[in-house]
């Protein structure tokens, strides 16, 4: 009924874009990961089939693309600036400090599995291996 749970010291799995994730609790309605890319890395740009997301950046800079239709922008991102990523958008992250860009996200609904996130051609060359 009610969950706790520390974020994990290492990483439990790598993300879709690359990014190595920390899951967090899942209710019903969404789900909850902790996402970090190194100092210098791009992730691979992805989009997702069912699910939208928030995230909250926690530490480090960086910059995150989005495009979804005619709307493109990339935004800078770093401690405190939230961002959304409505159904269908294309997005990708890179890391521009010396130190890694970590971030919270929220999953609506909750992350359903393998599948969900579609490769697509994003706006910078990815640096991060395929996995």
């Amino acid at each position: 009924m009610f969950e706790t749970k520390r974020l994990p010291e290492k990483p439990d799995a790598t993300a879709p874009d690359g990014m190595d994730v920390r899951l967090l609790p899942n209710l019903r309605g969404g789900g909850m990961a902790h996402f970090e890319i190194p100092p210098g890395a791009v992730s691979r740009a992805v989009t997702h089939k069912t699910v939208e997301e928030i995230w909250l950046f926690l530490s480090g800079r960086g910059q995150m693309w989005r495009k979804s239709q005619d709307r493109e922008e990339v935004v800078e991102v770093e401690r405190g600036v939230c961002v959304t990523i409505p159904l269908g958008t294309r997005f990708q992250v890179r890391s521009l400090g010396p130190e890694p860009l970590a971030a919270i996200a929220v999953t609506m609904p909750p992350w359903p599995g393998a599948g969900e996130a579609i490769a697509v051609e994003g706006k910078w060359p990815p640096t991060l291996a395929r996995k």
